[in-house]
């Protein structure tokens, strides 16, 4: 064998795919999803006070725990150092009243990290995402305070509840905040979800990573308020699609729970599809149900038709016949 043939044959190695590697890595991944998610807890913090900042403390560790205690008792390899587990409490935190009682945040949780993430294999497998479905289990458990709002320490009743968001605003006809507002984020809600100037900052920063592309947040986003105008509350053509755009939990949605990588499609053609379902849903929940907001329901729904978008959507194989 010459030297040729021995250096030939150690750059060709026969191996699974995938071929192409990169050097990014989960944990490097889940950290930028936490820088990006900096800017909507602040502002949390600030509009809804230290009780936010506890309700993420809780819902974090919460979940950094859980993870542990389950992959030991199922004698897996620890897996709280990717940092999966941080970001799915952060998410879940975000979505969640600033004053919901801690021990329902606990519950959620495990919830979260238990059932929809580790008894399906672990981060990569879970069909659903583990923060909205948490959410959506916790609706249907504790309705009640899952819909008591506060007011944002701005006001002066700082501590009252029961306090209207935009979009129980709008299906009780009643009046609705100024865009200002609901665009910085003085307004009831959840305790992330209500300052879009935030969200945005963080989805520009995960675009600059390179961490999503634009087609799903752009895509949700536009679906959703051409829905809102065509559907409007006092007839056809008649809705504000911006109101809806900067109301209740569209914009996380869109740029952190939509764009997960487990659950949403793998090809670009597949994520156009399935954003603008999630946002065509958004639209009808919020206007024919009887729940004011439709983002996680709409998500939920999108992440199970995943493999099926998937299927008619990814490209033939070389040679051979497509979508088989």
């Amino acid at each position: 064998m010459d030297k040729g043939e021995y250096v030939l044959d150690n750059l060709i190695n026969v191996s699974s795919s995938p071929h192409i590697r990169s050097g990014v890595t989960t944990r490097r991944l889940m950290l930028d999803v936490i820088i990006a998610l900096i800017p909507a807890s602040a502002a949390g913090i600030y509009f809804f006070g230290l009780r936010a900042a506890l309700l993420i403390a809780v819902t974090v560790a919460s979940c950094v725990l859980f993870e542990y205690l389950t992959r030991k008792a199922l004698k897996r390899s620890n897996t709280i150092g990717d940092l999966s587990a941080v970001v799915t409490g952060l998410l879940l935190a975000l979505n969640l009243p600033p004053e919901l009682p801690l021990w329902m945040a606990i519950i959620g949780s495990f919830f979260a990290i238990v059932i929809v993430k580790q008894l399906f294999g672990g981060i990569g497998q879970n069909f659903l995402n583990p923060a909205l479905a948490a959410r959506a289990f916790l609706v249907i458990s504790y309705g009640t305070r899952m819909t008591t709002w506060t007011q944002p320490s701005t006001y002066a009743a700082a501590d009252a509840v029961s306090f209207a968001t935009p979009l129980g605003a709008l299906k009780e006809g009643g009046q609705l905040p100024d865009l200002i507002d609901m665009f910085i984020g003085n307004i009831g809600g959840s305790t992330g979800e209500t300052s879009a100037l935030a969200l945005i900052i963080g989805g520009i920063y995960l675009l600059a990573r390179g961490v999503i592309t634009w087609h799903i947040p752009v895509v949700y986003i536009g679906t959703a308020g051409l829905f809102a105008w065509i559907l409007g509350r006092d007839g056809l053509l008649t809705g504000n699609p911006l109101f809806h755009v900067l109301a209740g939990g569209l914009m996380i949605g869109a740029i952190f729970m939509a764009t997960d990588y487990t659950t949403s499609p793998m090809t670009v053609k597949g994520m156009v599809i399935y954003a603008a379902g999630c946002g065509i849903l958004t639209i009808l929940f919020r206007m024919y149900t009887n729940m004011p907001e439709g983002v996680s329901y709409a998500i939920l729904l999108m992440n199970v038709a995943v493999p099926i978008i998937d299927r008619f959507t990814k490209p033939g194989r070389f040679g051979g016949a497509a979508n088989v």
